[in-house]
């Protein structure tokens, strides 16, 4: 039996309607969109994978890893990649870019981990969060024993700090406007446990002691000086002496008491600290040839404050200085134990005591 074309076309048009073939088309496409959205989800699963879980979370190895001046993501990728710290320099590279951290990326040296992921790697990279070292600065330091220090820690020269540490920084910080134009930052240099960079500057660790400085003086503390008509500048002087002089803090305030006395009564200080700052000795007990000397840091000479601080003091000696103890005391030996004396009488039998 032969079909005629308009029976084959009947014979089609009775089997499969408009609506049946809208259906396929509609399966066929829904299955070719949830593929496509599978294969998707697949490749952003992946790419995350690889961006933001470590090469190895449970590592225990961390390493000093150094990016030379002049490098790239692309060569800091490889690197990183060879030492086994990521596993793809690809997406080490993929994410710099599309996270727009590639051309920041900077020199220094890092603390990293396989157990960082790419995302924190190249973060901390772009944020040049670099490797910290710890420097401590003693209370009763002086410029100079600072400047050795550092040189000592290969941070800067000491020649370099004394410089750093004679410029005026009266702009930036208001506690220095009465310090006197002609005299280093002595005093204001606070003591404490810094962190530096492997590039500080001489000037950087210049700048963090007086911000730490500025920290310290707290309103409170501004308000109290204002009420008892005491500088800034006056504080840190008799601080700085005090640092060097006595060590608790009841003796500091007994000594800061004993020595605001003397300046009232225009008695001289006759501090042998403020003679070793001069001569640059340690002597316990200077020579009567050193108190001769003619310096305004000599307080065996002139009357009242030195000429300006003779150390960086600390919190608890800028808090006696500013917070005397009333006592019938007008002198005192100190030498690990601090002797007390109300009469010269007193004093001279003490030192034939105590010192002799």
């Amino acid at each position: 039996m032969s079909l005629s074309k308009k029976n084959i076309r009947d014979l089609f048009s009775s089997r499969w309607s408009n609506k049946d073939f809208s259906k396929i088309s509609l399966s066929f496409l829904t299955k070719i969109l949830t593929g496509f959205g599978i294969l998707f989800l697949a490749v952003i699963l992946f790419i995350c994978f690889e961006i933001y879980v470590p090469q190895n979370p449970i590592s225990h190895e961390t390493i000093t890893y150094t990016v030379p001046q002049g490098w790239g993501d692309i060569e800091i990728s490889k690197d990183l990649e060879t030492l086994g710290i990521i596993r793809s320099a690809y997406f080490f590279r993929f994410y710099a870019v599309s996270s727009f951290q590639h051309s920041g990326l900077k020199a220094g040296k890092y603390a990293l981990s396989p157990r960082m992921s790419i995302y924190q790697i190249a973060k901390k990279i772009a944020k040049g969060d670099v490797t910290k070292d710890k420097i401590l600065i003693y209370e009763g330091w002086d410029i100079k024993d600072i400047g050795k220090y550092l040189e000592s820690k290969g941070v800067c020269s000491k020649d370099d700090f004394i410089i750093s540490a004679s410029k005026d920084y009266s702009q930036e910080f208001d506690f220095l406007k009465d310090k006197p134009e002609d005299i280093s930052l002595e005093g204001f240099l606070f003591p404490d446990t810094y962190e530096i960079s492997e590039r500080i500057s001489c000037d950087d660790v210049v700048l963090a002691m007086l911000s730490n400085f500025e920290k310290k003086l707290t309103p409170e503390l501004k308000a109290e000086m204002q009420e008892k008509q005491k500088s800034v500048f006056d504080i840190v002087t008799m601080a700085s002496m005090l640092e060097k002089e006595v060590r608790s803090l009841n003796d500091k305030k007994i000594v800061s008491g004993i020595l605001w006395k003397r300046i009232d009564a225009r008695m001289p200080l006759q501090i042998d600290a403020t003679i070793n700052y001069i001569t640059g000795k340690s002597d316990p007990g200077v020579s009567i040839k050193d108190t001769k000397i003619d310096s305004p840091y000599n307080t065996y000479k002139y009357k009242g404050l030195p000429k300006g601080p003779i150390s960086n003091p600390g919190m608890y000696s800028i808090i006696a200085a500013l917070n005397p103890t009333d006592s019938p005391y007008w002198y005192y030996l100190s030498d690990g134990v601090t002797i007390y004396s109300k009469t010269f009488e007193e004093h001279i039998a003490n030192k034939a005591e105590y010192l002799d």
